[in-house]
């Protein structure tokens, strides 16, 4: 893994209800595969990015769970995240990055683009068709 060329600020989008200091880790399930448990944390250098991350995540969850977005630090070394970079896009158009190392999280942000109903629902039937999909493979 080499030191990605980008330094920030960083984003990630979640369902947790996390204090400044806390660290985000890998070992957790895919969002979009529970049955996958992921070896990397997921982060952007996008704020809108990790608050679609943060929908997405509370549309696939049970309950009624709230869409944050945090602004993190990377506590070691990171990449390109090949899930959306030069396997599916070229370059990193969506500035997403994954590590194996913790993310630290400095604060909450709460002015980010909520996506509107209709949004949503584009992004739940791509989601569906996406997880429909066998070849849809997840770079773990």
């Amino acid at each position: 893994m080499s030191e990605a060329l980008e330094a920030g600020p960083f984003f990630h989008g979640t369902i947790a209800n996390l204090r400044e200091g806390e660290l985000l880790t890998a070992g957790r399930p895919s969002n979009y595969r529970p049955e996958i448990v992921m070896n990397h944390i997921y982060f952007t250098a996008r704020v809108d990015g990790a608050g679609l991350a943060a929908e997405i995540a509370a549309e696939l969850a049970d309950g009624d769970p709230v869409p944050r977005v945090y602004q993190v630090e990377p506590t070691g070394a990171f990449e390109d995240d090949p899930n959306v970079t030069d396997k599916k896009f070229p370059g990193n158009p969506t500035r997403s990055f994954r590590s194996v190392a913790p993310l630290r999280v400095l604060a909450e942000i709460t002015e980010w683009t909520r996506l509107t109903p209709e949004q949503l629902q584009e992004w739940r039937e791509r989601l569906t068709n996406l997880l429909a999909d066998e070849r849809a493979e997840i770079i773990n």
